[in-house]
């Protein structure tokens, strides 16, 4: 009677945690260059003093969907989206170097590029800062041009720095919890020179909205026939109890 009360109870338990990660993706349907996480149920034998005889419901998320989202055209000239595969480098809040496809940018009175999460965008040689300008010109190749204030043509341009581009291999390679992608190993790979860029673009979510509610209404019928389960385990139990009574 045990047996199948517990497995029902870490069954809806982990069933929750699966709806908390599928919840976390339909949030983000409208997140610029969000990956969604993917998620697994398995059974665990239980270990301790004697033999496994009892078995638990385990949930986790394996790995991270990488599949490219859709680029949309903005116009924005401090917009950027990776064509292809690839991530371009960031600092993330506790000064490590991470990665994502987050190409809406921006820049501070300072000159200083920026995600619109205010994460500061490396170069070839640090952060990358930007000296005033009349106009900004991002190469497929990630390189920042300017044309100087004052310069009397775009024969003037001259580039300034170059966005960190890298094409890791995706089994070395990891979500945190932060939403940014970090290396495994720890490893902090050269720039990629085949990694291109488009300018005045950005990449959206790869999360199917469609696809994350169906989840959801999977999942809800899940939890709802474990907790049938521990309704019946309940009654099952009362019922013995009244026969070893009589």
């Amino acid at each position: 009677m045990d047996r199948s009360l517990y497995i029902a109870m870490s069954g809806a338990t982990q069933t929750l945690l699966a709806q908390t990660a599928n919840a976390n993706n339909l949030a983000n349907t409208q997140t610029t260059g969000f990956k969604s996480d993917l998620q697994q149920f398995r059974s665990m034998p239980v270990y301790g003093d004697g033999y496994p005889t009892r078995v638990f419901a385990q949930t986790e998320k394996p790995a991270t969907d990488f599949t490219t989202g859709p680029i949309q055209a903005t116009g924005n000239d401090l917009d950027i989206a990776i064509n292809g595969q690839g991530f371009f480098a960031v600092k993330d809040s506790k000064g490590k170097e991470a990665y994502t496809r987050a190409g809406d940018l921006k820049m501070t009175p300072d000159g200083q590029l920026q995600t619109s999460s205010g994460l500061v965008v490396m170069g070839q040689n640090g952060a990358i800062k930007i000296p005033p300008a009349e106009q900004l010109t991002i190469g497929s190749n990630g390189s920042i041009s300017i044309v100087p204030f004052g310069a009397e043509n775009a024969a003037s341009m001259v580039t300034v720095d170059k966005i960190k581009l890298i094409k890791p291999d995706l089994k070395n390679i990891e979500k945190g919890n932060d939403g940014l992608i970090y290396i495994k190993d720890g490893s902090v790979p050269a720039d990629n020179a085949s990694v291109q860029v488009v300018q005045g673009s950005i990449e959206g979510s790869n999360v199917s909205a469609v696809g994350a509610m169906v989840d959801m209404i999977e999942l809800a019928r899940n939890f709802e026939m474990q907790t049938n389960i521990m309704k019946n385990a309940k009654e099952n139990a009362a019922a013995s109890a009244k026969l070893l009574q009589m």
